[in-house]
């Protein structure tokens, strides 16, 4: 091996082991007691499976398999209908031509860059008027409205990148607008519904302002919430059971991930480069 491919391998081994090194620490913490917890050893001197155990049922009246249940529940119904949304609106901006089309691509690119704080007071106002806080509809119903800027513009660019001739050719055949979008255009965009639907997952999943501004009740809590709960004022806090069930939390994000990497980074790549 070349010395300049040898120093390349060596920058990209040391940055991994950066990247993955708080997994390895998360992992050995969630098998520490709470005393060694504050020691800066990597590896815990007793492995402390029970840890997994006692998080499981740590929450009174509860098991996480509830709060695991309410977060796949919403991320689920969330990536459902930003999937929905986001393809119908990137077809039409894409794809029909419609009055005051570019100013209103313009107003698009605007709330993409538009923080997420700014409507943070105006959706707690409205969601209360329509008497949803307390419920899971505020955090699934806004994403069946296309109300994620950056999906619907991921899409617009990879359906630009699908030839024109599709479409000119299903209309010579009589097909309709409709039945170019779900039989020509929708079928093809696969990599990039694949990878709305993994940022979507992992954002929902992740979201722990969202729900611990509109859920109340613990019945309904997920699982950043439920992770939110060993943190108790009033008592001593079992860090190893609530470092077991973060390891816990973090894994159906990374199996989504492997499983559907092909496509993801096929989506990324495709929507990256076209115009």
């Amino acid at each position: 091996m070349k010395r300049s491919g040898l120093i390349q391998y060596s920058f990209l081994i040391a940055c991994s082991v950066i990247m993955i090194y708080p997994i390895f620490w998360l992992v050995g913490n969630a098998l520490k007691s709470n005393e060694e917890i504050p020691k800066s050893n990597l590896i815990p001197s007793e492995v402390h499976w029970e840890n997994f155990s006692n998080g499981w049922t740590a929450i009174p009246g509860f098991t996480f398999a509830h709060f695991f249940y309410n977060s796949f529940f919403i991320a689920v119904f969330s990536v459902i209908g930003t999937l929905i949304s986001s393809a119908f609106v990137a077809f039409g901006f894409a794809r029909l031509h419609f009055p005051l089309k570019k100013f209103w691509f313009s107003i698009l690119m605007i709330t993409l860059m538009l923080p997420a704080q700014v409507t943070l007071v105006p959706q707690y106002v409205l969601f209360k008027y329509f008497d949803w806080v307390g419920t899971t509809l505020p955090l699934i119903m806004p994403h069946f409205l296309a109300v994620s800027p950056f999906f619907v513009f991921l899409m617009i660019q990879f359906i630009r990148g699908i030839p024109r001739d599709l479409d000119e050719s299903a209309k010579i055949d009589g097909c309709s607008t409709l039945g170019i979008a779900f039989k020509i255009v929708l079928p093809l965009c696969t990599p990039a519904f694949i990878t709305t639907a993994i940022f979507s997952f992992i954002w929902t999943w992740d979201d722990f302002l969202g729900q611990m501004i509109y859920l109340t009740d613990t019945a309904k809590y997920t699982v950043p919430l439920a992770l939110r709960l060993f943190l108790d004022n009033t008592s001593a806090v079992t860090w190893g059971p609530m470092y077991a069930m973060s390891l816990l939390s973090v894994i159906p994000c990374f199996v989504i991930f492997i499983a559907a990497q092909k496509y993801f980074v096929e989506g990324i790549s495709t929507t990256g480069i076209k115009g």
